[in-house]
């Protein structure tokens, strides 16, 4: 907001953002329905196939962690910002130039952070990760509800109630499918995939109810992720990355709204990797 100073002009701004914001929201209630589309869709699966092809490159070829895949200075620097208890944060993209695809109808969020945890072992993390039925507790208030609902092996099937408020308070029941690999006895990855995704009206009240996935006011219409751990340097590196997609910002208003909406993927996941942190140690001193 260049060109904006002091508390009035500030409070002014803010209030402009909310009522547009607002406005967004209000397009896609129903009577102005704002429906996933199919073109969304298939754009939105093209992007993650390309991400699942880039992943799969760095998990056989390296670097395993971002970092390593740094300058010497680049790489010392953030280490050493990890090591003080940082969350490093980048945007992604498919595209080498760094350009967008083009997702008719829709957004994609593609955040990827890292952080450092101190004097602890890869299994210390493992348990806090998987430990689903807990992380209503690690990662409040984020994570209202969860549950693991079914498990074969590596494998869990998981329900998360997430609750986010910027704005207006947005709740969504998801569900998940996640697999864990122990790539060694230092390293470990994971896959997770939202196989539901319904935002729900009036959360804990008497007329609760789950909109219809994709048929609703899109903050939240897919989310996959992808997790890396690696035990060195006396404690665990993790490496989260997350792409989501929701809907479109209306014409005319992307030049304001759009650096606003991208602020909530990318301080979700700083959140989630500080709740994990503080998890995993608030375990490991137990």
């Amino acid at each position: 907001m260049t060109g904006f100073h002091g508390k009035g002009r500030t409070a002014k701004v803010t209030g402009l953002i909310v009522f547009l914001a607002l406005t967004w929201a209000v397009e896609a209630r129903p009577g102005n329905l704002f429906s996933l589309q199919q073109t969304t869709i298939q754009a939105f699966t093209k992007y993650v196939l390309k991400t699942e092809a880039q992943n799969a490159e760095s998990l056989g070829q390296g670097p395993f962690l971002w970092l390593d895949g740094l300058s010497p200075q680049g790489r010392t620097e953030l280490i050493a910002k990890l090591g003080s208890g940082e969350v490093e944060m980048r945007r992604l993209s498919v595209n080498k130039d760094g350009g967008s695809i083009d997702v008719p109808g829709g957004m994609i969020h593609d955040w990827e952070g890292i952080i450092f945890i101190p004097r602890v072992k890869i299994d210390k993390v493992l348990n806090v990760l998987e430990d689903y039925d807990h992380q209503a507790i690690y990662y409040a208030p984020d994570v209202a509800q969860s549950r693991i609902e079914s498990r074969d092996g590596n494998q869990f099937q998981v329900f998360l109630r997430f609750r986010r408020q910027k704005i207006v308070t947005v709740v969504m029941d998801t569900e998940h499918i996640v697999t864990y690999y122990r790539d060694s006895p230092f390293r470990a990855h994971s896959r997770s995939s939202a196989i539901k995704i319904a935002q729900v009206e009036d959360p804990g009240g008497p007329q609760e109810r789950e909109k219809v996935p994709g048929e609703d006011d899109g903050y939240l219409w897919r989310m996959e992720t992808w997790w890396r751990l690696e035990e060195r340097d006396g404690g665990v590196y993790v490496q989260n990355q997350v792409v989501t997609l929701t809907r479109d910002i209306p014409t005319g208003l992307a030049w304001l709204i759009e650096p606003f909406i991208n602020k909530i993927p990318k301080e979700t996941l700083e959140f989630t990797l500080q709740a994990t942190r503080k998890a995993v140690l608030n375990n490991a001193s137990n």
